[in-house]
């Protein structure tokens, strides 16, 4: 069977125009009118557009949306759309409706500020109809900017906005043909798409957890969250200003990780850290880096029913596509100030220090140092000797020795081979790494 041909954005924006079926409005907020101007611009949008707005002042925006909610919001934009789609339909139902697939694209911004100080995320909305005069469907993306200027974010959008709707009325067979074709001519460097929800016929058969765990399998996202009430939200408002207690580990080697990691280290969380944030949240956080020991990945039911089980134990999820811990405190730190503390057991920090990083120029230290200037500590768990024996053979961790007292190995007694030695016992020295402190239970 042959592959389809990759349309590039002038081409499926101008399919859309020359489609006499499809005929809808955009209403843009917060990164200019891209969506629009690029069916405006390919020719023929007279046969696609009804109508294009952009309610930038808040007075504006809130006569035609109403009060009451944060104005790059998922509220906002459900307003949106419910407002666009209304006004739509009152205004051409009768006219057009027995032979139009109607749409109405939304989208809620914040795209770089001239400070550059702002997170740069948003939201993003279609509803659409599959037939003329059938049951509207239903799609809401939560999307962050990664451009580093205001007007490729733009440009972003608006590529972001054609492969929306062009894919919601042509390539809607499977999940992945659906995110492949919202992607294409984006990427990670460009814009992540960490939050998905749709309602709708044209979805039945869509699994969200499967979907969501697709979105960094896929490399659509660098992460997503699969909360603990089983209520997706995207990374920027779990994480908001929280003090961080994340208990990471490997897809491969999962089986340790309990509760009692996150629990006990949110109980040892200084007061000042929680009272100077919005309180302590934990996570565990499952890289599907390096998911099998052959390096072939995951398959996303697996990394579904890895996350299922984690949450069993009482707590969140954060599944990353990196390992390293410095990758993982530097996403976070796009929407926390606070603290993070990594919940681990001793083999992990072997694993930390053992890392060659040789995706950095200055390998291990560079690695280190970009670790522990982002405001992280490492509070480690003890481990019985039997298990830090297994564990280092098993992961191949030569020349590692400890002392034990009553058959359990604490930080305090560990000691990594040659001059690395020296390099843990100043972060243990400058309380970098934190050994964990017994909890009463």
């Amino acid at each position: 069977m042959a592959t389809p041909e990759r349309q590039d954005t002038h081409q499926k924006a101008l399919s859309i125009n020359l489609d006499p079926t499809i005929f809808g409005s955009l209403a843009e907020i917060g990164a200019g009118q891209e969506v629009a101007r690029w069916f405006l611009r390919v020719g023929g949008a007279s046969g696609t557009v009804a109508k294009t707005i952009s309610a930038y002042d808040k007075e504006v925006s809130d006569d035609l949306y109403g009060t009451g909610t944060r104005y790059v919001s998922k509220a906002r934009l459900q307003a949106m759309l419910d407002r666009e789609w209304e006004q739509l339909l009152g205004q051409l139902g009768a006219s057009r409706g027995a032979h139009t697939k109607f749409f109405s694209f939304v989208d809620t911004l914040s795209a770089r500020n001239y400070e550059g100080t702002n997170d740069c995320h948003g939201w993003v909305g279609l509803r659409f109809l599959r037939e003329p005069g059938g049951a509207p469907q239903d799609l809401i993306l939560h999307v962050n900017l990664r451009d580093p200027s205001n007007v490729r974010q733009q440009e972003a959008v608006g590529i972001l906005g054609v492969n929306l709707i062009y894919a919601a009325y042509r390539a809607l067979g499977s999940p992945a043909e659906f995110l492949a074709s919202v992607y294409e001519e984006l990427g990670l460097h460009r814009l992540e798409i960490d939050c998905l929800e749709w309602s709708g016929s044209a979805f039945e058969g869509w699994d969200r957890n499967e979907v969501h765990a697709s979105l960094v399998a896929g490399g659509y996202a660098e992460a997503v969250i699969f909360p603990a009430d089983n209520q997706l939200v995207p990374p920027n408002e779990a994480l908001y200003k929280r003090a961080l207690v994340l208990a990471p580990d490997s897809f491969a080697s999962v089986g340790h990780l309990h509760a009692s990691l996150i629990e006990d280290s949110l109980a040892q969380l200084p007061e000042e850290e929680l009272t100077e944030s919005k309180g302590g949240l934990g996570l565990f956080c499952l890289s599907i880096a390096g998911a099998r020991e052959e390096g072939e990945g995951a398959t996303v039911k697996e990394i579904v029913e890895r996350t299922r089980t984690l949450r069993k134990l009482g707590y969140g999820v954060m599944l990353f596509r990196a390992q390293e811990l410095y990758k993982m405190s530097a996403y976070a730190n796009r929407y926390t100030k606070s603290r993070i503390h990594f919940a681990i057991g001793l083999t992990v920090v072997m694993r930390v220090l053992e890392d060659r990083y040789n995706d950095l120029p200055g390998t291990l230290l560079e690695g280190i140092a970009r670790l522990f200037t982002q405001n992280v500590r490492l509070i480690v768990y003890s481990m019985t000797k039997e298990e830090v024996q297994r564990r280092t053979k098993a992961g191949g961790l030569a020349g590692w020795k400890w002392k034990d007292a009553d058959g359990m190995v604490s930080a305090e007694n560990l000691n990594p081979p040659g001059a690395l030695d020296y390099l843990y016992h100043y972060l243990l020295g400058t309380r970098l790494i934190l050994p964990a402190k017994p909890v009463k239970r």
